[in-house]
């Protein structure tokens, strides 16, 4: 069963993963046996990235590169097959988004979010998957969200591109699924990372943040999730353990979406 789960051997390229949740992922994989490969746009980026996987005793490969560039990700991926192997594992991870009610965001805006949390996983798969093919598979994991199942206030962009991701997801696995290529999601839910620190801040009273109050009511587990709570799930769809799995996204979000919420 340990052989399963075994990513020894295996070249594993993590988008945007210098820090936050690309960079648990990435970890949990290193540990799993995983050789490490990741990007950033700025070299500053990938230097503090590679820093902080050497402080946790994992070797890692840094490249720069803009993911929503299609030119410069074959480049990038052409790099990396050359100086340390073809890609086994793709983590589509780079995101953004922008909270800004529809009514005021405009329309480049807009296209800035889609580009890149639903253009760039296309390019990036699509730049992988002919090496997959014939090296006799692979593994692909997108990063989704609950977005991809629910709307929320300020985030149309976001909701929109992670909803497409979702359905990128299923058409991925419809097409290669017959080369041995699994493609699955993994959605967190509200994950403490510095970026969500801000919202968890006690207010000057001792309370809550009115919004920590607010997913600690949605959450089953009551609690946010820590970016470790996504490494078991992510090894899981990386590995062989998963062969059979395809087209699925697994929500890792406390049990958010499965709950309606107390009655007032």
């Amino acid at each position: 069963m340990k052989n399963q789960f075994s990513l020894e051997g295996k070249v594993a390229l993590v988008t945007g993963a210098s820090y936050g949740i690309g960079f648990a992922i990435a970890s949990a994989l290193a540990n799993a046996g995983a050789t490490i490969v990741f990007n950033d746009l700025k070299q500053e980026f990938v230097d503090k990235g590679l820093a902080a996987y050497k402080a946790e005793g994992i070797t890692a490969h840094g490249y720069v590169c803009d993911v929503t560039d299609e030119s410069g990700v074959n480049t990038m991926v052409a790099k990396i097959e050359k100086e340390v192997g073809v890609i086994d594992i793709l983590v589509n991870n780079a995101g953004i988004i922008k909270r800004i009610p529809m009514i005021e965001m405009s329309a480049a805006e807009f296209r800035q979010v889609i580009d890149v949390d639903l253009n760039a996983p296309f390019i990036v798969a699509k730049a992988v998957i002919p090496s997959m093919i014939k090296k006799g598979g692979g593994k692909i994991i997108n990063i989704c969200s609950m977005m991809s199942e629910l709307g929320r206030e300020t985030v149309s962009a976001y909701a929109a591109a992670k909803g497409g991701l979702k359905m990128l997801t299923r058409n991925i696995a419809s097409e290669y699924g017959e080369f041995n290529i699994q493609c699955n999601g993994i959605g967190p839910g509200y994950i403490a990372t510095p970026q969500t620190a801000p919202l968890r801040e006690k207010q000057a009273d001792g309370s809550r943040h009115p919004f920590d109050s607010f997913i600690i009511a949605k959450t089953p587990a009551a609690r946010w999730g820590n970016p470790e709570d996504l490494a078991g799930p992510a090894v899981f769809l990386a590995s062989n353990a998963s062969d059979f799995v395809n087209g699925h996204v697994l929500y890792v979000d406390g049990g958010i979406l499965a709950y309606i919420g107390k009655q007032p």
